[in-house]
């Protein structure tokens, strides 16, 4: 029997333990340090077991999923390297820093264990083991990143057992990986902060700035609304890339200002067509970093009991839909709702069935 041990049974730990959960010769232990969500994990069913101890959940485990915030990382590793681990025994982790755990990993005393850091590039906008879901990984990346002295065998039997993520199987370099992910998610997410505080700061004086930042301005910014804790442990974990990386930035909106002083509209055109052009190359359908939101509006007339009928309809057709928001619902303003959803087919099939029945789309 294989066991698969989980600490930190959240969203991408109680997505893991589902995909695990009930694969011939598999069973899986799940880890909280509060005896309230060891408890809820199995009255969830998505472990086979359930345990606060540390001694308990690790010893004899094949596989052991480190799925803890990041700043909580380098501990388990350590406390880990107390126990006897089984020979053989692959530890890994969830985290989207990874050079600074594999550096833990080696000064780590983890016997005949192994580490290999990994990264399962998806996520939702909720959290917890509620939010848990045996599709979370599917057709997403999940990015490995063994060390060149790890043995071979040692990372083809951890890919095979990823395998039943359905994921998008990877290997990285630990450093590689900080400065990609770094430019891809974290400096987006510096990026969005910074700009929310800047009108933040300017609505204290002026409230229209908030009044009419709704829709695209909260669209492109929803990334600042993250964990502020997450995103501390993760910053400061990838600090010397997000340095680099935010100097660059600064040299970029240099680049703007001297355009504008100059009033050269050829530069800022060109800018934005080199822009547009790499952006329509980047793959649509695929699990990201910062994940996708597949969302549209609808003109609804201001008539009670429309948001019902328009989810009884959707419902009818069987079309998942994740969330409603009224945008506008006035006498003087046409009312809108966004409907967002959790997959690109809810999506598409929505929108026609929408049509079908006489309602405009927008995107």
């Amino acid at each position: 029997m294989t066991k698969i041990a989980i600490f930190g049974v959240g969203l991408i730990g109680g997505s893991l333990a589902l995909c695990f959960k009930g694969k011939p010769g598999i069973t899986v232990v799940g880890h909280s340090v509060r005896e309230s969500s060891a408890a809820k994990y199995l009255e969830r069913g998505v472990v086979d077991h359930a345990t606060t101890s540390l001694r308990e959940a690790a010893e004899g485990a094949d596989f052991i999923f480190l799925c803890v915030p990041v700043g909580s990382l380098s501990q388990y590793v350590h406390d880990l390297g107390q126990l006897s681990l089984k020979p053989g025994c692959i530890i890994t982790d969830v985290g989207s820093t990874k050079a600074s755990v594999a550096a833990c990993a080696r000064q780590a005393r983890l016997g005949e264990a192994v580490f290999i850091g990994g990264h399962p590039m998806a996520g939702s906008e909720r959290s917890g083991v509620e939010a848990a879901s045996l599709y979370l990984f599917e057709n997403a990346f999940y990015v490995l990143t063994p060390e060149a002295s790890t043995p071979q065998h040692y990372v083809d039997k951890l890919t095979s057992l990823l395998a039943y993520t359905k994921a998008n199987i990877v290997h990285v370099h630990p450093e590689e990986h900080d400065e990609i992910v770094g430019a891809i998610s974290h400096l987006p997410h510096i990026i969005a902060v910074a700009l929310v505080n800047l009108v933040r700061g300017y609505n204290d004086d002026n409230a229209f700035y908030g009044l009419l930042a709704a829709g695209g301005f909260r669209d492109i910014t929803r990334i600042a609304s993250s964990d502020p804790v997450v995103w501390r442990d993760i910053l400061v974990n990838n600090r010397d890339v997000l340095l680099k990386l935010l100097r660059q930035w600064q040299s970029g909106m240099a680049s703007f200002v001297d355009m504008l002083e100059g009033e050269d509209g050829e530069a800022v055109e060109a800018a934005f067509r080199e822009a547009g052009q790499f952006r329509s190359q980047l793959p649509e359908r695929r699990k990201g970093m910062i994940h996708s939101i597949y969302e549209c509006y609808i003109d609804v007339p201001d008539h009670p009991g429309i948001i019902g009928k328009v989810a009884t309809e959707l419902g009818n057709s069987a079309i998942n839909l994740s969330n409603v928001q009224i945008i506008e619902s006035r006498e003087d303003v046409p009312g809108v709702l966004r409907l967002s959803f959790r997959k690109q087919d809810d999506l598409d099939r929505a929108v026609d069935r929408l049509g079908e029945i006489g309602y405009a789309v927008h995107f």
